[in-house]
């Protein structure tokens, strides 16, 4: 039934139910479920919709109308397109996907249709206020002043304010001391007494048994120096001939290799990194030097440079991602831009396509200008605000904006960009590698002193002397050891000197004046 009589939809029949004609044999509907309306002709529900009401509906009952701008400056945001069969417009991007879903969200259905206008937003929004258009969809900011107007729904995309965008450029391969980033001074300072450890144990273990770490004093220390360094590269030309010292500079190779390639990868990060243009931070410098700046045409952001003391020479505006890319690539010397200063959300999208060329800065003027970010626009006290509100919260709570973010807003192509000092390899990094190549050299120290006594037991089994003189003989025999005097070739050893585990020493026993005995 309605205002001027009724329409039929269909029949009811007692074998079939609900059907479309009467006597057909084509009578599907009603097979499944007496009450079932496919098939049946369309209803049309208050308001003259077909969409089916969720309990209530729209009190004006016609379809709300909704502006959208023709030509949006970033097609992830706003995207219209015309049907080439049936020159329709098609309307997509972000924003037009979170208000259909929104829409979806509410407890009743809303009929709308979406108008195009060429219009800016101020004067979209102005004819919200006219009443000429019910409501407007893009990526239209909150702001204070066209509040006045219209009312806001909750932000849908935040923005959180200005930020600016300026080349990168490369300074850190023209550093002199670059090679000395990529590890802490920790790193570096333990190393170097690693290299002196190992040297030294490896001199302990070897010097007795080893031509090629004997000779005069100053010949050894050089010799174990260097036979610790070269191992990094694995350029020592000595051979080691103590299993102990084979177990030590086994495990020392192992670090070493680690800690040569963590300092290539690292250094290679170092001098490939992208750091930012310093003149590029300062706006009051900027605006001394009369650098040129970019901004987004018919935003806001143009008067607020000027409130900042810009001059209107300086500021170039731009329309689209490409043209902003364009002016930053000329540069200032060449007719283009120094920065670029926007809302973070435009800043994204061209960050995300031209992520090797440009990087986000910060600046404490840049923040004193805070925008609540792109929300839906509507008549002053429309019942749709708060409802749309409502519904906007929902989906943020469920990810389905997070969702809709990630697939217009693609930054999958660009890694995050880091502080190079962040990247420092510290000792908490090789913590554990230079721990497992301390413990072997000192066990393997420890292992070679227990083998000295071992095979001197007899100084300390001998009763006929005193304890003392245990000790004294056996601390003669470790000075022997770690001597840097030079040994003769002899016949006990393969170097010519006898050393624990390789050959034993021939001891004497004999009688002290004081009728004790001592070994020589």
């Amino acid at each position: 039934m309605n205002d001027e009589g009724s329409r039929g939809v269909g029949f009811w029949t007692a074998g079939k139910g609900l059907v479309r004609k009467l006597n057909s044999s084509n009578n599907t509907v009603g097979k499944e479920s007496p009450t079932s309306t496919s098939g049946l002709a369309p209803i049309i529900w208050p308001g003259d919709s077909t969409l089916i009401p969720k309990g209530m509906v729209m009190s004006n009952g016609r379809a709300l109308r909704v502006g959208v701008p023709v030509r949006n400056r970033f097609n992830q945001l706003v995207t219209v397109k015309k049907d080439p069969h049936t020159n329709i417009p098609m309307f997509s991007g972000y924003c037009i996907e979170v208000f259909n879903n929104v829409l979806k969200m509410l407890p009743y259905a809303i009929s709308y249709e979406f108008i195009l206008s060429s219009e800016s937003y101020d004067n979209m929004i102005y004819q919200v206020y006219l009443g000429k258009i019910d409501a407007v969809v893009g990526d239209a900011s909150i702001l204070a002043s066209r509040s006045y107007y219209v009312d806001y729904t909750m932000p849908f995309l935040e923005s959180g304010g200005l930020s600016m965008i300026v080349p990168t450029q490369d300074h850190t391969n023209r550093k002199t001391w670059v090679f000395l980033k990529p590890l802490t001074w920790g790193v570096w300072i333990t190393s170097i007494c690693f290299f002196v450890f190992i040297g030294l144990v490896v001199w302990v273990l070897e010097h007795r048994i080893n031509d090629d770490f004997q000779g005069p004093p100053l010949r050894q220390i050089g010799t174990s120096i260097w036979f610790s360094f070269s191992t990094m590269v694995f350029a020592h030309r000595e051979k080691v001939i103590s299993n102990l010292a084979r177990i030590v500079v086994i495990t020392w190779c192992f670090v070493g290799l680690v800690l040569t390639q963590s300092y290539a990868a690292a250094l290679s990060s170092f001098l490939t990194v992208q750091q930012l243009n310093s003149n590029a931070y300062d706006l009051n410098e900027l605006i001394q030097k009369r650098q040129h700046v970019g901004y987004q045409s018919g935003s806001s952001v143009r008067g607020f440079l000027k409130s900042l003391g810009f001059y209107e020479s300086q500021l170039l505006p731009y329309s689209s991602a490409e043209e902003c890319d364009q002016l930053l690539s000329k540069g200032n010397e060449n007719g283009g831009i120094a920065v670029a200063i926007d809302e973070a959300p435009y800043l994204n999208i061209i960050l995300a396509e031209h992520c090797d060329k440009y990087t986000m800065a910060e600046s404490m003027d840049l923040q004193k200008y805070m925008t609540s970010g792109f929300g839906f626009v509507f008549s002053r006290g429309s019942s749709l605000v708060p409802d749309v509100s409502r519904a906007i919260l929902a989906l943020r709570e469920n990810g389905e904006i997070k969702k809709l973010e990630d697939e217009w807003f693609d930054n999958g192509s660009c890694s995050v960009r880091s502080d190079p000092v962040s990247n420092r390899l510290g000792l908490d990094s090789f913590k554990g590698l230079f721990l497992i190549a301390g413990m072997i050299s000192v066990l393997a120290l420890l292992i070679y002193m227990v083998m000295i006594v071992y095979e001197n037991r007899q100084v300390l089994i001998n009763p006929r002397i005193s304890m003392l003189s245990r000790i004294l003989d056996l601390l003669t025999i470790f000075q022997k050891h770690f001597s840097l005097a030079s040994r003769k070739r002899g016949f006990n050893s393969p170097a010519g000197t006898s050393a624990p585990g390789l050959a034993a020493p021939n001891h004497t026993v004999q009688e002290h004046p004081r009728g004790e005995q001592g070994v020589h």
